[in-house]
């Protein structure tokens, strides 16, 4: 698919659903002028993935519509050899590699995962249960790093302690909680958000 195609795609979407470009402009946190500039100029040249995946939802189409490529077989997530504490917190030094997990290529998809940017790591403890429990192992998406007034589920570090907690955004700054009211309090120190938690795995005993 050609940029000129890609351009005209966009338009066509964007004029079906009575919707400026400068509108959608604002809506991927970018200035009015920035669509109108790719469409008309081509400046940028390719859309960043974040802004497709986002306009593809908008629209209700494939992100294939607007330029995405066609990619074969299942996601390759990488499985790490560290555990996200949901308890005081797991020290670690390096993320180690230790193998690969295959995700159903369209569920990764409808999980907003892109390759290269996930991993799976497992939970260790119980200050999130019941929602997560110890030896469950949850699919990362480092691309989501910024947590919203509302909060989900994230994987942290404060100091060289590796946590799952949930996460929102404060007056004061990020806020992680435990969900287990009997858990220990969260460490204090400054947030370091590796990504949102998309998917949770819990392997039979």
């Amino acid at each position: 698919m050609s940029e000129t195609e890609i351009r005209a795609v966009l338009q066509e979407l964007a004029a079906k659903a009575g919707v400026s470009l400068a509108a959608l402009s604002r809506m991927l946190g970018r200035n009015d002028a920035y669509l109108q500039q790719f469409v008309q100029r081509g400046t940028p040249r390719v859309l960043a993935e974040g802004d497709r995946r986002q306009l593809a939802e908008f629209f209700g189409v494939p992100e294939t519509r607007l330029g995405a490529s066609v990619a074969a077989g299942p996601m390759l997530v990488r499985r790490l050899a560290v555990a996200a504490s949901a308890g005081p917190g797991a020290t670690v030094d390096d993320e180690v590699m230790i193998g690969v997990e295959a995700i159903d290529r369209q569920l990764a998809r409808r999980l907003g995962l892109s390759d290269g940017a996930a991993s799976v790591i497992r939970v260790r403890g119980d200050s999130m249960v019941p929602g997560l429990m110890d030896g469950d192992h949850l699919v990362v998406d480092q691309n989501d790093t910024r947590p919203t007034a509302r909060g989900g589920l994230y994987v942290i570090r404060i100091g060289d302690a590796l946590m799952v907690k949930r996460v929102r955004a404060g007056s004061g700054g990020l806020v992680a909680t435990s969900d287990n009211p009997a858990a220990p309090p969260v460490p204090t120190g400054p947030i370091a958000v590796i990504g949102r938690v998309v998917w949770q795995m819990r392997l039979p005993n």
